[in-house]
């Protein structure tokens, strides 16, 4: 679960939708906390060393719905889930057919997570607007908490669209994901973001 507050900080845009739009990026991620509730969305991710070397690409889907339920999918080039059913968050390991699990609020604190479960802005962020580039108006947040996991996460949007998101971690590492296929105000059945034990599956708490 070490890796969780990074991984899933591309929840913060990839459930987003199209929803909002704003003259700059701190409007647009303002709007996006405030007004959108529910949603879905296919995310490709690249995630690059400190060094700029080495590369690793993934794919998958989120879906969410406040307050703090979302699941995060992987499907490529391993599968992996993780799911906050309100309370508690779940990682699954199909290949090891391993479970972990920690508390809602230990899991993502202030986090990029946090923001999609319901998180306060200003109260955890320090929200900067960015010049437009690649022609996405860009919003830099920066934790507050000293022992934050990440130094920073830069938000995009397209139009009323949220198109990227680019998190930098405590070590250095790079990750970037790309949006597509946005479905907003989703409404989900009560039990969507349960997580059951799959049979035989060792279960880690913490």
């Amino acid at each position: 679960m070490k890796n969780l507050k990074c991984w899933v900080g591309a929840l913060l845009l990839a459930l987003g939708g199209g929803l909002v739009y704003a003259a700059d990026g701190v409007e647009s991620l303002k709007g996006f906390v405030n007004e959108v509730k529910a949603g879905r969305a296919q995310f490709s991710q690249t995630v690059t060393s400190s060094d700029g070397i080495k590369k690793k690409n993934s794919s998958g889907y989120f879906e969410f719905a406040r307050p703090n339920r979302f699941r995060f999918v992987y499907s490529k080039p391993f599968e992996q889930l993780i799911v906050a059913d309100g309370k508690k968050v779940w990682m699954y390991d199909p290949d090891l057919n391993q479970v972990s699990s920690r508390s809602l609020n230990e899991a993502l604190g202030a986090t990029p997570a946090a923001l999609l479960a319901g998180g306060a802005l200003e109260k955890d962020f320090e929200l900067a607007a960015l010049p437009t580039k690649d022609g996405l108006i860009w919003v830099k947040a920066t934790p507050k908490a000293k022992d934050s996991s990440f130094q920073f996460l830069s938000v995009g949007f397209r139009g009323r669209e949220l198109a990227a998101l680019e998190i930098v971690d405590s070590f250095g590492q790079r990750s970037v994901l790309l949006f597509s296929d946005w479905s907003p105000s989703v409404v989900w059945p009560a039990e969507h973001f349960q997580f059951v034990i799959p049979p035989g599956a060792d279960v880690l708490s913490q």
